[in-house]
């Protein structure tokens, strides 16, 4: 008779999870290279990219929590040696260049209107302009949005707020989503569009288009590696999928023995353990997570997880918010002990904390706070900031700021 599931306890199953991710190896001790990069990129698939930069753009950070103090041009430079494309992973994300193919589907879904309103309204409306951006951009090479719009369409009024695009930005962006033209980033952030074929290596666009059910396969392979144990609700959100298109996928990689199902105390819900994932023993992970780390893309997985209610307030007006701007969650070991709103404050040369709060069940505030002070102290040194400074909010406020004296 087949043996039933793989029974975790949820302490295992955090352990999994804060592994797979790559919060629990050793930092490296010599200089950060392209090469620790692909290692972060190939664990955990995909690295998502925000603009906000209250203390470091979310990208940098999450290299951070896995690898320390690393130069800001790493992942533009792994981007420029052809490691990395840009795309729609979980969100706007850099992924690894070897998943271009998996990615194909969602391009072609694109073409078809599954895609940004905004973008498929102005490219059916006026498919015309849509060739003439892209030989805009065929016959220039490397362009801006801004740029495009100057040569081709100038704005016709004021900009508005941060998604009142012109038609040519919507353009770009759409064809940026049907994968006919790719992106780079300048150091001020701002996108530089080209022809895919002008931005993804001759050999991964040489590689042959998978059907969708294999891309979909590989994929839920590529979080299943990434998360250690998971519900499929978690893998499909993993890269924006359908669950109900991944349970049949997760069925057959079950009968492959490519996954192997698992009931996780306090689970609701089937889960599936990457066959591969080391065995769940005590870490001693020390990090600050970013409100867009992979760790924690999926709240309902953060919740069954971790007992964390964690929800991105930068959108929340200000009188609303429960905890800050910016909170970025505590993780210690295999948990998440507390959480920090943070802000670099470059010009006076400080990393400020404008909240310290630790979670229900965390250790004794005196485990917490001295290794939490270290970790900000690490972030502050990374950023050239001089010195962490505490404001007196949040339970564990006080404590912290002794210790940051």
């Amino acid at each position: 008779m087949p043996s039933g599931p793989v029974q975790l306890s949820s302490v295992e199953a955090r352990r999994l999870a804060v592994r797979a991710q790559g919060l629990a190896r050793t930092r490296p001790k010599a200089a950060v290279t392209r090469r620790h990069v692909r290692e972060v990129m190939d664990r955990v698939g995909g690295v998502q990219i925000d603009a906000v930069n209250a203390v470091a753009r979310n990208h940098d950070l999450v290299l951070h929590a896995r690898l320390g103090h690393h130069p800001p041009t790493l992942l533009a430079e792994a981007a420029h040696h052809g490691d990395t494309f840009e795309y729609w992973g979980h969100e706007a994300s850099h992924l690894p260049v070897a998943l271009h193919p998996l990615f194909r589907w969602r391009m072609e879904a694109a073409r078809r209107g599954e895609a940004w309103s905004t973008v498929v309204k102005v490219a059916q409306q006026d498919p015309r302009f849509v060739m003439t951006v892209r030989d805009a951009i065929a016959e220039r090479g490397a362009s801006t949005a801004g740029e495009l719009a100057e040569l081709l369409r100038p704005r016709q009024r004021p900009k508005g707020a941060w998604w009142d695009w012109d038609d040519t930005k919507a353009v770009v962006e759409y064809l940026f989503w049907t994968g006919e033209v790719s992106a780079r980033r300048r150091p001020d952030f701002t996108r530089v569009y080209d022809l895919t074929e002008r931005v993804v290596p001759p050999s991964v666009m040489a590689v042959r288009t998978p059907p969708v059910d294999v891309a979909h396969r590989e994929l839920l392979m590529v979080a299943a590696r990434a998360m250690g144990v998971a519900t499929a609700d978690d893998l499909a959100d993993y890269f924006r999928m359908k669950t109900t298109d991944c349970r049949p996928l997760l069925d057959t990689l079950v009968r492959r023995k490519s996954l192997l199902r698992a009931e996780v105390e306090g689970w609701r819900d089937l889960a599936y353990l990457d066959p591969e994932a080391p065995t769940p023993r005590a870490t001693k992970a020390r990090a600050l997570i970013a409100p867009f780390d992979s760790l924690i893309w999926y709240r309902p997985r953060v919740e069954r997880l971790f007992h964390m209610n964690y929800r991105v307030e930068i959108y929340v007006p200000a009188a609303q918010r429960r905890f800050g701007y910016y909170v970025m969650p505590f993780l210690l070991g295999d948990r998440l002990v507390a959480r920090v709103d943070l802000k670099a404050d470059r010009g006076a040369g400080v990393l400020k904390v404008l909240l310290a709060h630790s979670e229900p069940d965390a250790p004794p505030a005196g485990e917490v706070v001295e290794p939490l002070h270290a970790e900000l102290s690490e972030i502050a040194a990374w950023l050239g900031l001089q010195r962490v400074s505490v404001m007196q909010r949040g339970d564990l406020a006080g404590k912290l700021a002794l210790v940051a004296r």
